[in-house]
């Protein structure tokens, strides 16, 4: 029988960091979107919304346990995309299941799994049922950033939404002002270089996204561009 409970423990994020398989995932996922011409999904975006989703997790008052899998989950949320871009979230679900289910405990890896799933489901999908789900969900939509644009997709941008609106943000930052329970994503972009419209063009699903994750979590979710509240 493959179940053992005897072997199975508490994954941190550093075991799953040092995973090979799940390393490779990623870096085939890193080549895969360049060939697409999308922004960076790899090491720099999983770590970045591994170390967001714990800080979030944390300031919301999440156990010392969840904060962990929220980590995890923010760490290999992406890591299907090499398999395909329209359902990763799907594929990173199922890699994620396959990769850890002999060795992690079963409602963690529920769980874990669950939030690889929701991190980029349509609208109408999107129904939380616990707060990992929700906290990657606000850590990796909040990525907006220049340095995403991979440097050989510079020259082309502006034939990109996606590399443009990315590029055109000079400045980001996620604020969480806990006394208010309100979290505040504060962009700056260079209008010179692409309208405000265009970032609304494309990321409004995600801001939507990120008001009903904060409120599943109790909070509000705000968003100032160039010192303008808009949410």
């Amino acid at each position: 029988m493959w179940y053992n409970a005897k072997n199975m423990k508490e994954i941190t994020l550093q075991d799953v960091k040092k995973n090979p398989h799940v390393l490779a995932f990623i870096s085939e996922t890193e080549k895969s979107l360049k060939e697409l011409k999308y922004t960076n999904h790899g090491l720099s975006h999983a770590n970045l919304v591994a170390d967001r989703a714990r800080t979030i997790a944390k300031e919301v008052g999440l156990k010392q346990r969840d904060q962990e899998l929220a980590a995890i989950a923010g760490f290999c949320h992406d890591m299907g995309n090499f398999i395909g871009r329209t359902q990763h979230h799907y594929w990173g679900s199922l890699l994620f299941l396959q990769v850890f289910q002999n060795i992690m405990i079963p409602e963690e890896i529920a769980m874990v799994s669950q939030a690889i799933a929701n991190h980029d489901k349509a609208e109408h999908e999107m129904h939380f049922v616990n707060k990992i789900s929700a906290v990657v969900v606000l850590a990796d939509k909040s990525d907006v950033r220049r340095s995403r644009v991979e440097p050989q997709l510079i020259k082309t941008i502006n034939t990109d939404i996606y590399q443009r609106v990315n590029y055109g943000a000079t400045f980001s930052k996620l604020g969480l002002e806990k006394k208010k329970k309100r979290v505040v994503l504060e962009l700056t972009i260079d209008t010179d270089f692409v309208p405000v419209i265009e970032y609304f063009e494309i990321f409004i699903d995600r801001m939507s996204y990120c008001r009903q994750a904060a409120e599943y979590l109790g909070w509000k979710f705000g968003l100032v561009i160039n010192k303008f509240k808009l949410l």
